[in-house]
C-alpha cells in the first residue's frame, strides 16, 4: 500500500500542451519525455456499491501490460488528492484475488453476493507524456500530461489535464509547480479524479 499524493491542474483549452516548451526554474528533468496510451476499466456493481464505500477498483493496460488498482477516496483539497492505493501488475486481464484480499476489498470479495455484481461501469483512454523531475532538496515529481476521453456507454467526457505525483520528498514543492505552470498556461486547480468524472457520467 502507498499514499498517493497528488495534484491536479484541468487544461482551460482544448489546444494540446508541448511539455519542451516549459520553462521550470526550480526543477532539474530526469531523462526524456515518456508517452504512453492507457485504457482504464473502471467496475463496481449496477447499485455502485463500491463508490458508497469509498473505494475504487481499476484495471488498467498500456503496451500489453496489465495492472490492477485498488483505491481509497482519500482527501482532496484545491487540487491536492491523497489516498490510499494498492496497485499490482497482472499476467494478463484476470484479477489476482489474493492481492486484492490485500486490501479494503477483501470483506466485498468474500460476499459472493456482492462480488459476482462487480462489472464494468466505465473506461478512460488517453495519451499520456511524463517529465520526471527533481529539485535541490531531493523532491521527486512525475508530471504527466494526460489527453482523452471517459466513455460511459455512448457519453464521453474529455480528459485535458496535468496531474503532478509525489514520488519522494516534500509535498510542498507540488505547489511550487503548479504555481510555474501556472504562470505560463491556463489552468485551473481540480478536485475531480478520472474514476469520479466517470462516476458523474454514469449517474
Amino acid at each position: 500500500m502507498l499514499l498517493e499524493q497528488e495534484l491536479k491542474l484541468v487544461v482551460n483549452s482544448s489546444a494540446p500542451i508541448e511539455l519542451s516548451s516549459l520553462v521550470l526554474p526550480n526543477h532539474s528533468i530526469d531523462g526524456d519525455i515518456m508517452t504512453m496510451r492507457l485504457v482504464s476499466t473502471y467496475f463496481d456493481t449496477d447499485e455502485l456499491y463500491l463508490v458508497s464505500q469509498g473505494v475504487g477498483l481499476r484495471m488498467r493496460q498500456s503496451d500489453g501490460v496489465w495492472m490492477q488498482t485498488v483505491k481509497t477516496s482519500g482527501h482532496v483539497q484545491d487540487g491536492l488528492h491523497q489516498r490510499q492505493e494498492w496497485e499490482h501488475q497482472l499476467d494478463g486481464a484476470e484479477w489476482d484475488l489474493a492481492k486484492l484480499k490485500q486490501t479494503p476489498l477483501a470483506a466485498i470479495i468474500e460476499n459472493a453476493a456482492i462480488w459476482s455484481k462487480i462489472g464494468p461501469v466505465f473506461t478512460t483512454d488517453f495519451e499520456r507524456k511524463t517529465l520526471q523531475l527533481h529539485t535541490e532538496d531531493g523532491t521527486e515529481i512525475e508530471l504527466a500530461y494526460d489527453r482523452g476521453s471517459v466513455i460511459a456507454g455512448e457519453l464521453t467526457q474529455a480528459i485535458h489535464e496535468i496531474e503532478l505525483e509525489l514520488k519522494a520528498g516534500n509535498v510542498e514543492q507540488l505547489n511550487v509547480l503548479a504555481n510555474e505552470l501556472q504562470q505560463q498556461l491556463s489552468l485551473s486547480p481540480s478536485n475531480i479524479s478520472k474514476a469520479k468524472m466517470g462516476y458523474q457520467l454514469i449517474s
